[in-house]
C-alpha cells in the first residue's frame, strides 16, 4: 500500500482530540508519539520494510523499549527509534536521542534477540519526525538507517 508524507500526517491531524476553550490542542506527550510512530511506519513502509513487533518492551525496571521492530527486504532484522519534536529548538527530534538511550534500546535488542536460535543481521534505525500534523508547516519525516550500532 503507498502512502504519502502528507496523506499520513492530514489522517494524524483529523485524529487529534479537539482543541479546548483557550485554543490549546489537548493532546499528550503519548498520543503525539503515537502519530510519529504511525508516520514512521507508514514511511518505513514504502521503502519496503515490513512490521514484526510494536512498541516492544523488557521486562522489569530498568529496561529498554523498542519502538519498532521490523524486517527489511534483504532479511535484516531493524530495530527502530522513532523520536518527534515539535521544532527543532534544543537539537530537534535528533538531539533527543542519548548516549543513555541508545544503552536501552541495544539492551532491548539483546532481551529480544534472545528468542532466536540463529540471529540474523540487524541493524538500528532512527526516524526523526519534526513538526506537528496540525502546523501549517506540516511534519517532516527523516530515515536514517544504521544511525548507531552495538559496539
Amino acid at each position: 500500500m503507498w502512502f504519502s508524507k502528507k496523506a499520513v500526517a492530514r489522517d494524524v491531524a483529523e485524529t487529534a482530540p479537539d482543541k479546548a476553550a483557550g485554543g490549546k490542542s489537548q493532546i499528550t506527550t503519548k498520543r503525539r508519539g503515537d502519530a510519529a510512530e504511525a508516520l514512521a511506519l507508514a514511511h518505513l513502509g514504502q521503502a519496503g520494510l515490513h512490521l514484526v513487533e510494536r512498541n516492544y518492551r523488557t521486562p522489569g525496571r530498568g529496561g529498554g523499549e523498542i519502538d519498532l521492530v521490523m524486517k527489511a527486504p534483504d532479511g535484516t532484522l531493524v530495530f527502530i527509534e522513532v523520536r518527534q519534536r515539535s521544532s527543532a529548538s534544543h537539537g530537534g527530534a535528533g538531539g533527543s536521542i542519548s548516549g543513555i538511550k541508545q544503552q536501552r534500546i541495544i539492551f532491548a535488542a539483546r532481551h529480544y534477540l534472545m528468542r532466536f536460535k540463529h540471529l540474523p543481521p540487524c541493524r538500528f534505525d532512527v526516524v526523526l519526525v519534526q513538526g506537528r500534523p496540525d502546523d501549517a508547516g506540516g511534519v517532516h519525516v527523516d530515515w536514517l538507517p544504521g544511525a548507531f550500532d552495538a559496539s
